[in-house]
C-alpha cells in the first residue's frame, strides 16, 4: 500500500490550520474593533454565511464524502484517477456556476429565508448587497475543495491546508488599509473575499499539477464513475444541507435580537480554533488513509489509524473545552473588547463560548467518526442521523428561544452535536473492531479527563490572581498569555506523570510512517 504518514499529516494540516485561525483571530479582532456588533456586522455575517453554507453543502460535504474515497481508491489501485478527477471537476464547475447565477437573481429571497429577523430594517438591504458581492466565492472555493481532495488523497497535505490562510492574508491588510484611509471598512472586507477565493483556487490547482494530477476545464459528461459519485454524493450533500439548516435555524432565532448574530459569530470564531486545528485536521487526513487501507484489506492498520486519530484529537480537544468553560470572559475580553466592541458585548460572547465549549468534543468526534462511513462510500446513514440531529436542533432552538432568547441556538447546536455523535458511534458498530478504539486509547481517555480537571483548577486559581492585570490595557495581553501558559504547563505536566499521552509515540509513529 502507498503510505500516508498519518501523524505527520495531522501535524501538517493542524499547523496550517492553526496559522489560518491565528490570522483569523487578527481578522476578527480588526472586524470587531473597526465595525463592531451592529447592523453592518450582522449583515456581513449573514451574507458571508450564504456562500459558506452552499460551499459546505456542495464541496466539503458531498465531495469529501464521495470524491475523495473514490479518487483515493483509484489512485491506490493505479487506475486512471486523473481522468476521474477531470470529469468530477467539470461536473462540479457546471453545477456551482448554475447555483451562483440563481443565487445572484434570487438573493432577496435567500436573505429572507436565512435571516427573517432582518426584514423591515436596514440590515435586510445591506445583506442583499453584500451577498451579491461575496457569493461568487463559492465557485472558486468549491473547485479549490476538489483540488484539495486530490492533494489529500495523494498524501500531499501542505498546499491544501495552506490555501485557507490566503483569505486572512488578504483580508487583514484590506481592513487596515480601509481604516487608515478613512474608507468604508466593511466594503473593503466584502470585496476582498472573492479575490481571496481566486487566490486559493490558483494555489491548489498549481500544487495538484506539480503533484502529477493535471486537470483542465472541459464540457461535463456523465460517465459510470461520475454517475456513481453523484449517487454517493447526493445523500452526503443532503446531510451537509441538514447541518447547514441547523446554522440557519440558529441565525433566524438570533436575528430577532440586535447584535446577537455578531455575538454568536465571534464565539464561533473562538471555538473554531481547536475544532479546525484538531477536528478538521483529523477528518482530512483520516478519510483518504482509511479508504486506501480498506482497499488494501488492511483492517488492523485501519483500526490503528482510527485509534491514533482519536487519541490525538481527544488529547487536544478536551482541555480546550474545559478552558472555554472555566475562563471564557478573560479570553473574550482580551481578544475582542476594543473599539466598537463593549464590555457588554464581551459578556454576551463569553456566554456563547462557554456553551459551545460543552459541544466542542462532540464537534470534533463527528469529524473522527464520519470517515468510518465515508471511506466505505456509505453516505445514506449519516444523512439519516443528520435528520434526527436537525429535529433536535430546531426543537431546542425555537423551543428555548422564548426563555433564553439568543442563547438558545448555541445550546441547541451543542446538544444536537452530541446526539449526532451518539448515532454515529452506535451505527459504526456494524463495522466491527475497525470502528472501535483499541485498548491503549481506552486506558488513556480517563487520564486525559483527569489532567483536564486538574488544569481547570489551576486556571481558576490563576484567574483570581491575574484578574487585576487582565483588566489593564497595558498588561492584559501578557496576563492572558501567562494564564494560558499556566494551564498548558499544568496539563502537559500531569499528562506526562499519568502517561495520558507520550510524545515518544509521535516519534515512533513518524519513524514507521504512521
Amino acid at each position: 500500500m502507498k503510505p500516508v504518514r498519518l501523524i505527520r499529516g495531522f501535524l501538517t494540516v493542524g499547523f496550517w490550520t492553526l496559522m489560518s485561525r491565528v490570522l483569523g483571530f487578527a481578522r476578527e479582532i480588526l472586524i470587531l474593533a473597526y465595525i463592531g456588533p451592529g447592523s453592518a456586522l450582522d449583515a456581513f455575517v449573514a451574507a458571508f454565511r450564504l456562500p459558506n453554507m452552499f460551499r459546505r453543502f456542495f464541496a466539503e460535504g458531498a465531495f469529501n464524502a464521495a470524491f475523495v474515497p473514490m479518487f483515493s481508491k483509484k489512485y491506490e489501485a493505479g487506475e486512471d484517477a486523473q481522468a476521474f478527477g477531470r470529469d468530477a471537476f467539470n461536473l462540479l464547475a457546471c453545477a456551482v456556476l448554475a447555483l451562483t447565477a440563481l443565487a445572484m437573481i434570487f438573493m432577496p429571497a435567500l436573505v429572507w429565508a436565512t435571516a427573517e429577523g432582518f426584514y423591515g430594517d436596514e440590515r435586510f438591504d445591506l445583506t442583499i448587497g453584500f451577498g451579491r458581492i461575496v457569493f461568487p466565492y463559492i465557485f472558486f472555493m468549491s473547485l479549490a475543495a476538489l483540488f484539495s481532495g486530490v492533494l489529500n488523497a495523494t498524501g500531499r497535505f501542505a498546499a491544501a491546508a495552506a490555501a485557507p490562510v490566503l483569505l486572512n492574508v488578504l483580508v487583514v491588510p484590506a481592513l487596515i488599509v480601509g481604516a487608515a484611509i478613512g474608507g468604508d471598512v466593511v466594503m473593503w472586507l466584502v470585496w476582498t473575499i472573492p479575490v481571496a477565493g481566486v487566490a486559493q483556487l490558483v494555489l491548489v490547482w498549481v500544487a495538484a499539477a506539480r503533484a502529477g494530477i493535471s486537470i483542465r476545464p472541459g464540457l461535463p459528461r456523465l460517465t459510470p464513475d461520475t454517475r456513481r459519485m453523484v449517487r454517493i454524493a447526493v445523500p452526503a450533500a443532503l446531510a451537509s444541507g441538514v447541518m447547514q439548516i441547523n446554522l440557519v435555524v440558529g441565525q433566524i432565532v438570533a436575528s430577532a435580537t440586535p447584535g446577537a448574530v455578531s455575538w454568536l459569530f465571534a464565539a464561533d470564531r473562538l471555538y473554531q480554533l481547536p475544532l479546525g486545528v484538531v477536528g478538521i485536521a483529523v477528518g482530512i487526513v483520516l478519510l483518504p488513509d482509511l479508504s486506501r487501507r480498506l482497499k488494501a484489506g488492511d483492517d488492523d492498520g485501519a483500526r490503528h489509524a482510527f485509534s491514533r486519530a482519536g487519541e490525538f484529537a481527544l488529547f487536544l480537544t478536551i482541555p480546550c473545552a474545559v478552558a472555554f468553560l472555566v475562563i471564557p470572559l478573560p479570553l473574550v475580553s482580551v481578544l475582542f473588547e476594543r473599539g466598537a466592541t463593549s464590555a457588554d458585548d464581551s459578556a454576551a460572547i463569553a456566554v456563547a463560548v462557554a456553551i459551545y465549549g460543552l459541544g466542542l468534543p462532540a464537534f470534533v468526534l463527528q469529524k473522527l467518526l464520519q470517515p468510518l462511513y465515508f471511506a466505505r462510500e456509505d453516505t445514506r446513514r449519516p444523512f439519516h442521523f443528520a435528520l434526527w440531529s436537525m429535529v433536535v436542533n430546531a426543537g431546542l432552538a425555537f423551543g428555548l428561544s422564548p426563555f433564553l432568547s439568543w442563547m438558545a441556538p448555541a445550546i441547541a447546536a451543542s446538544v444536537s452535536a452530541w446526539v449526532m455523535v451518539a448515532q454515529l458511534g452506535l451505527g459504526a458498530r456494524r463495522y466491527g473492531s475497525v470502528a472501535r478504539f483499541d485498548d491503549r486509547l481506552r486506558t488513556r481517555i480517563w487520564r486525559i479527563c483527569l489532567c483536564s480537571g486538574i488544569m481547570a483548577a489551576a486556571l481558576w486559581g490563576a484567574t483570581l490572581i491575574l484578574s487585576p492585570w487582565l483588566g489593564m490595557p497595558g498588561w492584559r495581553y501578557g496576563a492572558l498569555l501567562a494564564l494560558i501558559s499556566i494551564g498548558a504547563a499544568v496539563y502537559f505536566l500531569f499528562a506526562h506523570i499519568t502517561r495520558a499521552f507520550r510524545f515518544s509515540d509521535l516519534r515512533s509513529a513518524a519513524r514507521r510512517g504512521g
